[in-house]
């Protein structure tokens, strides 16, 4: 017969070893940050603002071809405990002219849709690596004018590229430089 205080014991125990569990997020999260590390392209870096907290960083590009080429550009990533059902919020926190980043920070890319029309968007089987390897291509061959989220800058590239290549130009002067 179990007694109301066995009862109440079994009940703390039971709390405290939910405290103590890790969970599932972060388990991938370990295991996913030390593979990031090593896969990391040479012109991206990443920084842990708390180095207990995998879940929050921020990753820094550098194009070194292409239109935003010398710039540097930070990405502030966040991984939702509902990780990796879901994507990863990304805000990009440098402003620049782009036809898939917004100025305010709002990014295009299809493997961040949770459901996305050309059947790339996000799966469970997706992991970090490839959130900061479709970041870094952002500034190369992902590049698409066809699916802006910044229509100005689209329209703009698609009339005049000699004035968008003086935008990206004059984004990367202003905000850009280190």
């Amino acid at each position: 017969m179990i007694t109301l205080s066995q009862r109440l014991k079994k009940q703390q125990e039971d709390r405290s070893s939910n405290t103590n569990r890790i969970s599932i997020r972060d388990k991938l999260l370990i295991k996913e940050s030390q593979e990031m590390a090593q896969l990391l392209p040479s012109n991206c870096s990443v920084f842990y603002e708390n180095e207990n907290d995998l879940s929050k960083f921020i990753l820094t590009v550098r194009p070194t071809e292409g239109l935003w080429e010398g710039g540097t550009f930070r990405f502030a990533i966040n991984v939702t405990e509902e990780y990796n059902m879901v994507p990863p919020t990304v805000r990009c926190l440098t402003r620049l002219w782009h036809p898939n980043i917004t100025e305010v920070g709002e990014v295009c890319l299809s493997l961040l849709r949770q459901h996305s029309m050309d059947g790339l968007g996000w799966s469970p089987i997706r992991r970090l690596n490839d959130v900061v390897w479709g970041l870094h291509a952002l500034f190369t061959d992902l590049l698409n004018f066809d699916d802006p989220l910044n229509i100005e800058a689209s329209d703009m590239y698609r009339n005049s590229k000699e004035e968008f290549r003086m935008k990206v130009n004059e984004y990367v002067m202003l905000y850009a430089k280190d």
